[in-house]
Order: structure tokens, then C-alpha cells, then sequence
């Protein structure tokens, strides 16, 4: 689950690490009120910035600087309602229905920081660089000695000797024999966010940039920007996270496919896919590629789906208008045959399926199964096996086409 960055940066505020004061705002007015606000606290300049869950704001001309209080307001009146397109929403875009109205910091230094859920380590591992505010993946291409990674192990939890090599690395003061107030703030900092990271079930952190602000005695670490994206898995421990979702930031159908508790991801493609469990859903889009067709969706119904469960797993990839032909792909175990034929059958009545439709039922009660597919009157094509369903699927929808 992903949230917005001032909604990222009140964790971040609670936790205790620095970041600027800032205000959202849902409307236009909103936004000059926030930004009278932060003047009134001391502010000397705003920036607005577009909230949609994805990275590349500025590049995209979602974040803007205003000098002045009576810039505010033609810049959010630009940005807010705008089509965001950036390098990670794709040339379709996101409207922008959200501002963060922020006071403006100037950065002395600019750094990236990221926490990670490391699976290949089994652990969190952090990852900076000293160039901050750019393309970190850019950035691992072309200068990939620039970025450290470093493992945390879970036993331990965060450590000096982490905050050193962190600081070395990001070539901030260090006097090993006194620590300069630099490094204990480094220290601070990099251990409130590991524990924020852990307690909250957080699966990526990222800051960037990180940076330097102030002068002299008043100079200090802070999250200028802020993402977090969280463990879906976990969050009936996080109600208050939960309570964070923007359901007009989420795919339609997946959040539809939530209600049913089915596992449902839309794709590029055009073959739309039903199957139950993880890994041969994998190994169905995997199949569908290799003889030359494309995904449409990653569809895992369960091993204890209902009749009325695979019908409205049925309606979201019928919804899809990309879909030119359907691969049913069930293997029945827990989950029985004559089930999944009963939802098919239900839900190709209900749509009005005109699409070419596939399905390969093996397992528990196959034989009833099949024949109530046979005797259904619909006009499906049966498989005998993965291989040949993936067969007859791509080849009816390259007929189609």
C-alpha cells in the first residue's frame, strides 16, 4: 500500500525526524490558507507540490516554487486538476486531486536514502548515495560505486557502526574519538527511521533527497521529500495506517477484486487470465508469453473460492476493454472443479461473453466439471493441459485480431 508524502512525512514527523512544516490542501483556497499559515510561522517561501503515488513529480511540473505568498495561488491553480505524466505513471498520467503546500528550505547538501525490505538478505538494508535529488535507478546504471548498500541485521537493529560507515560514506563530519553533533544527529535519525521502518511493517522508505539545511549551530539533517509504501499483508496490525489509502490513487479493479478477497493485478496484455494459486498463475502468464501472446491481468481466485467468487473475478477481467480472449487455468486441489465451472458458466451468462474463452480444469471432481462445461450450451473451448490451453488461447486471440 502506498500513501502520499505529507502523509509519509507526518510518520516521519511523529518518529521523530526532521522534516519542513507543511500543510495539505484539497482545493485551491486550501492552498493560499496553508501557505497564510506557514508565513504566519515564520516561512519565507512555498512550495507546492502535486501528491499522486508516484516519483518524478518535478520533472513532470507537479512541484513549483513560490517566492512570495501571492504566488501560491496561480500555481496551484495550474497544478491541481492537472494530467501528471511522469517517468513512472506512464503517458497516460495522473489528475492531480491533492497539494502539499510546504514551506520552502534551500538544501546546502543533497543525499539519497532508502530503507528496504532486502529478500535476498532476509533482512532491511539501506541504501544511499551523496548524489541525492536524481534518478537513483540513473544513478545504479551509470556510477553504481556510488551507491552503498548496507544490511541491518534484524537481531541487532540499527548500530553505531552503521551510522559511521553511513556517515563516511556520505562524507559527513566525523571525529571517531569525540562524535560531532553531526553524526549524532545522523545517528538519531537513521535509527528512528529503522525503527519506524520495523514497527510499522514498512516495505520500501525513501528520502530524497536528504539533506543539509541551515547555517552554523542551526545546521541540521532533513527529509525534504518523502515515500513509503507499506506491507498490504500486514496492515490489519496498522488500522491508523490503513485509514491512509487514497482509493482514487488505486486501480478500480483492484480495489473491487479487494472486496472479494481475490488477488487481482491488471497488466498490458490481452489475454485475460483466471487461475487459482500464486505460482501457476505465474506459470500460465509465463506459458501465454512464451507462445506469444501477453497477460492482461494476474488473477489468483484461491483454493476456497465460491461460485459467486469466480463469477465476479470473471466480470473484472471481462471489464477490462484490452481483453480479447480469456484463459481459465484451474488446478483443483482444495478448490473444486465443478466450482470453478459453475462461476464460468454463471458469469459468461450474466456478460454476454462474446469473447473466445478457454479453460483447462484438472483435479478434484474434473469429470463433473467438464461436463457441466459441455453441457452448458456456451461456447467454450476446452484444454486438456496448460500447454494447450496457452495454444488454443493465443491462437483465438491472434484470429480475433
Amino acid at each position: 500500500m502506498k500513501i502520499h508524502e505529507y502523509q509519509a512525512k507526518e510518520l516521519f514527523r511523529n518518529a521523530g525526524v526532521a522534516v519542513p512544516n507543511g500543510i495539505p490542501a484539497f482545493t485551491v483556497d486550501e492552498a493560499v490558507e496553508a501557505a497564510k499559515k506557514l508565513q504566519a510561522g515564520g516561512a519565507k517561501g512555498f512550495v507546492v507540490k502535486a501528491q499522486i503515488h508516484a516519483g518524478g513529480r518535478g520533472k513532470g511540473g507537479g512541484v513549483k516554487i513560490a517566492k512570495t505568498l501571492e504566488e501560491v495561488k496561480p500555481l496551484a491553480e495550474k497544478i491541481l486538476g492537472m494530467n501528471l505524466v511522469t517517468h513512472q505513471t506512464g503517458p497516460e498520467g495522473k489528475l492531480v486531486q491533492r497539494l502539499f503546500i510546504e514551506e520552502a528550505t534551500p538544501p546546502k547538501t543533497e543525499m539519497y536514502l532508502s530503507l528496504i525490505l532486502d529478500r535476498d538478505r532476509s533482512c532491511v538494508s539501506i541504501l544511499a548515495s551523496a548524489e541525492g535529488g536524481m534518478d537513483i535507478e540513473e544513478l545504479a546504471e551509470k556510477s553504481p560505486e556510488k551507491i552503498l548498500t548496507l544490511p541491518v541485521d534484524p537481531g541487532l537493529g540499527w548500530q553505531a557502526f552503521h551510522s559511521r560507515k553511513l556517515a563516511s560514506f556520505l562524507g559527513l563530519t566525523l571525529d571517531m574519538k569525540s562524535p560531532s553533533r553531526m553524526f549524532q544527529q545522523l545517528h538519531n535519525f537513521m535509527d528512528r527511521l529503522y525503527a519506524m521502518f520495523v514497527e510499522k511493517d514498512c516495505s520500501i522508505l525513501e528520502i530524497n533527497p536528504l539533506a543539509l539545511v541551515g547555517e552554523g549551530a542551526d545546521e541540521k539533517l532533513m527529509a525534504l521529500d518523502g515515500k513509503i509504501n507499506f506491507d498490504s499483508n500486514a496492515l490489519a496490525r496498522h488500522p491508523d495506517i490503513q485509514k491512509l489509502q487514497d482509493p482514487s490513487e488505486e486501480d478500480p479493479a483492484e480495489l473491487e477484486a479487494a472486496k472479494w478477497d481475490l488477488n487481482f493485478i491488471s497488466l498490458d496484455g490481452n489475454i485475460g487470465c483466471m487461475v487459482n494459486g500464486a505460482g501457476l498463475a505465474m506459470s500460465t502468464m509465463d506459458i501465454i508469453q512464451h507462445y506469444g501472446g501477453e497477460p492482461a491481468n494476474f488473477l489468483d481466485v484461491g483454493g476456497g473460492a465460491t461460485a459467486e467468487k469466480v463469477t465476479e473475478a470473471f466480470k473484472l477481467i471481462t471489464k477490462d476493454p484490452k481483453v480479447k480472449a480469456i484463459f481459465v487455468n484451474i488446478f483443483g486441489g482444495i478448490m473444486k472443479c465443478d466450482t470453478i465451472a459453475e462461476g464460468v458458466i454463471a458469469a459468461t451468462k450474466q456478460v454476454g461473453l462474446t469473447l473466445p474463452l478457454v479453460v483447462r480444469l484438472e483435479g478434484t471432481n474434473v469429470e463433473k466439471g467438464r461436463e457441466m462445461l459441455a453441457n452448458s450450451g456456451l461456447k467454450i473451448t476446452p484444454a486438456t493441459s496448460m500447454d494447450d490451453g496457452a495454444k488454443k488461447v493465443v491462437a483465438a486471440m491472434k484470429e480475433g485480431n
